[in-house]
């Protein structure tokens, strides 16, 4: 295919590329960046191209293979990534997400609930809870470090499934509510 061929048939495709970037990015600007991007990567590598095949199918491969890469690349730096120890920056509490749970349980009985849970669990949960890092506790109860991180995941599964067991009525009429 001769370069004036490509250029005509490509010109030919300008509004189904167009169409077909903003039904991948559902943004304007972002379709535009798409379609040039696709096009600059047609025309480099028109002599990759076959005569013969598909023209259309060709450039539609295209784009959708850079957006992809594209998203891919977004999901990449959006990843936080911590090789600290224990992981120091994840847990460091500079991101809070907020949550509701007070609204659904009252305070006094989650407190009261962490009361009875056994001290060997308890007492890790609650300096975790204080803002103490796990390498810190586990010098102050001269445990090993592994040891404190699974106290402290059995605290959580136990309040979780007593939470559970004590609410569970109370799921089960959200659910027939929202039916």
């Amino acid at each position: 295919m001769s370069t004036t061929e490509f250029y005509s048939n490509f010109d030919k495709m300008t509004v189904l590329l167009n169409s077909f970037a903003y039904n991948l990015t559902k943004n304007t600007e972002d379709a535009k960046d798409l379609f040039q991007e696709t096009a600059f990567r047609a025309f480099t590598n028109r002599d990759k191209f076959r005569p013969g095949t598909n023209f259309k199918a060709w450039l539609f491969t295209i784009m959708k293979n850079i957006f992809i890469n594209n998203y891919r690349k977004k999901v990449k730096a959006n990843t936080i990534m911590d090789s600290t120890d224990n992981m120091y920056y994840i847990n460091s509490g500079s991101v809070v997400i907020s949550n509701k749970a007070e609204s659904n349980i009252m305070l006094k009985e989650l407190t009261q609930m962490i009361e009875e849970l056994d001290d060997s669990i308890k007492i890790p949960f609650l300096m975790h809870y204080h803002g103490y890092k796990y390498q810190e506790i586990a010098e102050h109860l001269e445990l090993p470090l592994g040891t404190v991180k699974s106290r402290i995941f059995f605290a959580r599964k136990e309040l979780k499934d007593v939470i559970g067991k004590r609410y569970e009525n109370l799921s089960e009429l959200r659910q027939k509510v929202h039916q």
